[in-house]
């Protein structure tokens, strides 16, 4: 992901295998857990239709739901904020190449573009993680919320790649200091690779494997620089080769498949391009 050249800094990452819950095997296709109803529906990953539970934005049979393991079956109807959902039985992948200025969400009270007003289809979808609004590159946007919620879990170490350019050249000690861990206000980041410019030390690659609020920026402000320019190169094995800024495609089943396999997940014969 890098490009040749750039000094290296890196520490070391663990290379445990990603560990598995007991009590995480699926449920029959009779009965799901709430949150993956509401995943299955396109609505919100998995992580954020517990939000919406517990805050009291889902009904079960017309009845408001707060248990976050609830248990659904096909009789059941389930709304979101009052809408009445339905369980997807066709997936949708998409790969988009964000341009600056757009927010990735499904709808912004300010009126600024979203990346929904770019990606115009009827299906209900939602992108896994968010670039801030001036960050640019590849977002990865579905209704699978299996998988959305697997790939944004830090414990499967998905690796994101960003290009960095900063305000000023980045000093070797701080470039070693991000890579073996910050301490930032939400707990310590994880070990990382930083590569370096060798001809310009304005310019950085780095890679994480997490997807916390604007981690790469923060890591760098923490040092007292600020980022003038964040592109996402890539997302896993996912680049915007081929794609111009606002341009996006549909993910081929190969890579479907790939990308379901990073994360333990099987890859589903009803799943669509």
């Amino acid at each position: 992901m890098r490009s040749d050249g750039n000094r290296r800094i890196v520490q070391e990452r663990s290379q445990k295998r990603p560990f598995s819950k007991k009590n995480e095997a699926e449920l029959p296709d009779h009965e799901v857990r709430l949150n993956k109803a509401i995943a299955d529906a396109g609505v919100a990953s998995r992580r954020t239709a517990d939000d919406l539970v517990r805050n009291g934005n889902v009904t079960v049979n017309g009845v408001v739901c707060t248990e976050l393991g609830r248990k659904i079956g096909i009789h059941d109807v389930v709304a979101v904020n009052g809408e009445i959902i339905t369980r997807y039985k066709h997936l949708t992948y998409i790969l988009l190449n964000k341009p600056k200025d757009v927010i990735s969400t499904s709808n912004d009270e300010l009126g600024r573009t979203t990346i929904f007003d770019i990606v115009r289809l009827r299906t209900r979808l939602f992108s896994v993680g968010r670039l801030d609004r001036n960050t640019t590159g590849v977002l990865l946007i579905t209704n699978d919320g299996d998988l959305s919620n697997r790939l944004m879990h830090p414990r499967y170490g998905i690796v994101r790649a960003y290009n960095v350019a900063l305000d000023k050249p980045l000093q070797e000690k701080h470039a070693a200091a991000i890579a073996a861990g910050v301490e930032l206000d939400d707990g310590p980041s994880r070990p990382c690779e930083v590569f370096v410019n060798p001809k310009d030390a304005h310019k950085v690659q780095i890679e994480i494997t997490e997807g916390r609020n604007r981690e790469v920026r923060r890591l760098f402000e923490h040092f007292g620089y600020d980022v003038k320019k964040l592109d996402r190169k890539y997302y896993a094995f996912l680049s915007t080769q081929g794609l111009a800024r606002g341009e996006y495609r549909h993910l081929t089943r190969s890579e479907v498949t790939r990308l379901r396999r990073l994360v333990g997940l099987e890859s589903q014969p009803g799943s669509r391009r």
